[in-house]
This record gives C-alpha cells, sequence and structure tokens, in this order.
C-alpha cells in the first residue's frame, strides 16, 4: 500500500517560509526512514503545508507512523519558533497554536498541525504516478520555479536522476509493482 498525505499548518500559517524548520521537517523525514520504517516515494515542503507519498514497511499502520511524525515536528518547530531570536512572528505564531490547542481536547500547549487529512491510500500504479506528479508540480503551480526539480525541498530532483535533500528516496517507476 502506497498512502498519499498532505498534512497542512493550523491556519494555512506560512510557517516554513524559514529554512530551519524545514529542515527540521526533513530531519524527522530522515529519522523516520532510519527508524520507523518509513520509504519515501515522494515529497515537498511548501510554506504551509507538506505532501508525502510512502510506504510503511515495518508492518505499522501509516497513520500511526505519520501520527508520529507529526507529533515531534510540531513540537520540534515550536521550540525552533520559541527559541529563535531572528523569529519577527513568534509571538503571533506561538499565540495562535495555543488558541487552536485550546479548541482541542488531545493537545496540551501547541496546536501545529491540522487535525483532518488523512492518509488517502493509493490503488494503482497510475494513480500513485498521478500523485507523485502532483506532489513535485506544487511549487511550480504556486510560481516558486519554472521546473520541478529546481525546488530544492522536494523529491523532484531525484526523479530527474540526480541527489536531492533527502537519501533513499525510492524512486516510482510506473513499471513497478
Amino acid at each position: 500500500m502506497h498512502p498519499f498525505r498532505s498534512s497542512a499548518v493550523v491556519g494555512w500559517l506560512d510557517v516554513f517560509t524559514r529554512n530551519e524548520y524545514k529542515d527540521l521537517f526533513i530531519d524527522s523525514l530522515v529519522f523516520c526512514q532510519k527508524n520507523k520504517g518509513l520509504e519515501i516515494h515522494a515529497w515537498c515542503i511548501m510554506s504551509n503545508h507538506i505532501h508525502l507519498v510512502f510506504r510503511s514497511i515495518n508492518g505499522q499502520k501509516p497513520e500511526l507512523l505519520i501520527g508520529d511524525l507529526k507529533r515531534f515536528t510540531s513540537q520540534s518547530i515550536v521550540k525552533s519558533i520559541q527559541e529563535n531570536p531572528r523569529e519577527s512572528r513568534k509571538e503571533f505564531l506561538l499565540d495562535f497554536f495555543k488558541k487552536e490547542a485550546e479548541k482541542s481536547s488531545n493537545v496540551k500547549h501547541y496546536q501545529f498541525w491540522r487535525h483532518d487529512n488523512k492518509p488517502i491510500e493509493l490503488w494503482s500504479n497510475k494513480v500513485i504516478q498521478q500523485k507523485i506528479d502532483y506532489v513535485h508540480n506544487n511549487p511550480v503551480e504556486e510560481g516558486l520555479v519554472y521546473k520541478a526539480e529546481d525546488y530544492v525541498y522536494s523529491s523532484a530532483i531525484d526523479y530527474a536522476g540526480q541527489k536531492g535533500l533527502i537519501d533513499d528516496i525510492v524512486v516510482f517507476r510506473m513499471f513497478d509493482v
């Protein structure tokens, strides 16, 4: 099974405009690859949301794997915002996250990710390829780059035959089963 997952920051806030926050998310993806059986086929970090096409290869349910990823990234990014002396939006972001947490019964301090967007199971090679193309073309559609492989915070470069920021991306090809 190849799930597709999009996760957005609460309020669709543009948190990932700072590279250090994107890098924290990448560090979490790499940790999950190495320690939790996350097999990544495609990924992309936009200013206020992420996309991921993946498989869970250690038998863990995909939603639990992504839950762990989101919990950890939420905590590490909020901590980074709190400690970042250059973060001009610190008070605004933390207040927003705190107010969102107060609306939720299962969040104690700060709500970073929206609760919606369960993983969608991709049922055929054609659909998997469509989602991967969608993930990679997101920065093009947003006008950030002309070619998908020019966007640094994505696996599109891996699909163009070069090396991206994350090792061991499992490039999906239509002839794969």
